[in-house]
């Protein structure tokens, strides 16, 4: 007994090939990609103009402590100065108005002498480094190295301010204490020897000594080096201007824009609710992926693919029906029901007729039922011809008539409160090199659930559990109307067909959530580009269908009862305008 195996599952996927993937997935938005660059390009020109007559020179100055004795290792400069006070010193508005007054500058300038100039530290040093920016080199190098020098003025000022003010204390303290001792000198020469000359005497010596130490003080002060600093490396004319120029700055803004441009097609990529790869979808729906249809570049063509002058698209088909056929789940039953999510059903339409031309060209009996009682249009759009009374409609035992009874059970032909379809009429379809298959044309009805329900609809379905034969049913969208879903528990497999960019994820689950729950099997799911025309963009009203292309001829009354006035049965005098359809469009 040959078993029939099911679809290999796909081997998980690897760190490299699911970055590779979401790289790809990122290049779908090159619109914000191409805004990020231009963005980029537009700041990076801005950047290169702007920095184009900007020069900078620097200046450094490397900062001392006041000492008796510079080579004494015991003193550490570091703990005599705040190097971060010193430095909002060097920016003060007091050490621009002293520039100011060197350069020459005017007084309502002083505030832009002091914008151009920044004072860094740098790090486990005694250095201030005065950078100048200036609109010409000269000018840059003679500010930079005006600040330094009027910063280390500013702070030889405060230093010998400081000094000088420590000598006058010690000097009042001093003279006091020395006219005290002028005057007890003179005492003692007058005094005759004794205990009181003696007690004298001593307190001559304590004065003598407070004189000579605040002396000694006032010594050790005038004697210190008071030098600020210095400037090691005096700033001078740069060659060149600051900016990276305009080359640099082009492929800087490029970078950087492309880098913004990933980051918001990143953040795009999170929020889309489209699926974004192929595996969305079948995680999605629980099923594989079995076909990518190549795009349509006919702008629109026949429904069979067979002898087109692209054979991509029928060699499509074919991979797909092959990968169903060794589908158990279909292998067991052989009942494919065809379906769309939402909205128009032109690929479906397609996908449905395709398939059945694939299996007929394997040698199978494929019957194409129409079930979209809404909008049929197939009989319209495909080459047939109308048969005999194929077996498709005969039951055992004899043949029975269009009219009353016979033909699929008793009342086919239609009685009262009755659906009209399936009403017995069956179509053969020419598919070239690939064969014939049937078609049971859709008809408008009055009622589309009773017609889908009926006993005659379902012994039509299960006429593919004769040998050889295989059922292939197109129904409309199976979000915009619950007609597919009347249909899953007697066909079981399920074919969804959809446009990846115009689904969420959130439909397709939903769709998975439906089928189950009404006893069928998602089988798998073939995805396709926009038609040629039409947005690539989900049409959330429900009974959605596309609308025929501009300039289309106009086609006659669908097949049926109303062929001839367009009336549906029981309707009286109301009238019902039939879709215009061209050829290939649904």
């Amino acid at each position: 007994m040959t078993e029939t195996n099911r679809p290999a599952a796909a081997p998980p996927e690897d760190e490299p090939d699911l970055l590779r993937d979401q790289f790809k997935q990122l290049l779908r938005y090159r619109r914000l990609l191409g805004a990020g660059v231009g963005i980029g390009l537009l700041g990076g020109v801005y950047l290169g103009i702007s920095t184009a007559d900007t020069y900078v020179s620097v200046a450094d100055v490397v900062l001392r402590a006041p000492t008796d004795d510079p080579f004494n290792p015991s003193l550490a400069p570091d703990k005599a100065i705040n190097i971060g006070s010193e430095r909002q010193v060097a920016l003060s508005s007091s050490i621009a108005e002293q520039a100011a007054k060197k350069l020459g500058v005017a007084d309502k300038d002083v505030a832009a002498l002091r914008a151009g100039l920044q004072v860094t530290n740098p790090p486990q040093t005694m250095l201030l480094r005065f950078t100048y920016t200036a609109s010409s080199p000269k000018e840059a190098a003679k500010r930079a190295n005006g600040m330094a020098q009027a910063y280390l003025l500013k702070r030889q000022e405060a230093l010998d301010v400081t000094r000088d003010t420590m000598v006058k204390g010690y000097a009042d303290q001093r003279d006091p204490v020395a006219k005290q001792l002028d005057d007890l000198a003179k005492q003692i020469n007058n005094m005759p020897a004794g205990t009181a000359r003696d007690a004298a005497l001593g307190s001559k010596t304590d004065l003598q000594s407070k004189v000579n130490t605040l002396n000694n003080n006032i010594s050790k002060l005038q004697a210190l080096d008071m030098t600020p600093g210095r400037i090691t490396s005096p700033a001078a004319p740069p060659g060149a201007p600051d900016g990276p120029g305009i080359p640099m700055s082009l492929a800087l803004g490029a970078a950087t824009g492309l880098a913004l441009g990933l980051l918001a097609a990143w953040v795009r990529l999170v929020f889309d609710p489209a699926p974004r790869s192929e595996g969305d979808v079948a995680r999605a729906l629980r099923a594989p992926v079995l076909g990518y249809l190549p795009r349509d570049k006919t702008g629109g063509g026949p429904l069979l693919a067979a002898g087109e002058a692209d054979p991509r698209l029928a060699e499509e088909y074919r991979s797909v029906a092959f990968r169903l056929a060794y589908d158990s789940r279909f292998a067991d039953r052989r009942r494919l029901l065809v379906v769309a999510p939402r909205g128009s059903s032109v690929t479906a339409a397609a996908v449905a007729v395709n398939l059945a031309a694939s299996f007929a060209e394997t040698g199978k009996d494929v019957l194409l039922i129409e079930a979209d009682l809404r909008t049929p249009v197939l009989a319209s759009q495909l080459p047939t011809d109308a048969g005999g009374r194929p077996r498709w409609s005969r039951l055992p035992g004899g043949a029975g008539s269009t009219g009353g009874t016979g033909l699929l059970g008793d009342g086919f032909g239609g009685g009262a409160g009755e659906s009209d379809w399936p009403d017995g009429r069956q179509l053969v379809v020419d598919a070239g090199e690939s064969g014939a298959f049937d078609l049971i044309p859709g008809d408008r009805v009055r009622n589309v659930a009773r017609a889908l329900t009926s006993p005659r609809a379902t012994r039509l379905i299960s006429e593919a559990d004769s040998p050889n034969s295989t059922v292939v049913v197109l129904a409309p969208p199976v979000l915009s109307y619950a007609d597919a879903l009347a249909l899953v528990d007697r066909v079981d497999g399920v074919l969804v067909v959809c446009d990846p960019r115009a689904v969420h994820r959130s439909d397709l689950a939903r769709i998975r959530e439906l089928i189950s729950g009404a006893g069928g099997t998602v089988l798998g799911a073939v995805l396709h580009h926009p038609l040629p025309g039409q947005r690539s963009k989900r049409d959330t009203s429900p009974g959605a269908s596309a609308a025929p292309a501009p300039g289309s001829a106009q086609a006659g009354p669908a097949h049926g009862p109303d062929a001839t006035g367009g009336r549906l049965p029981g309707e009286g005098g109301d009238t019902v305008a039939l879709r215009t359809v061209r050829t290939g469009r649904r």
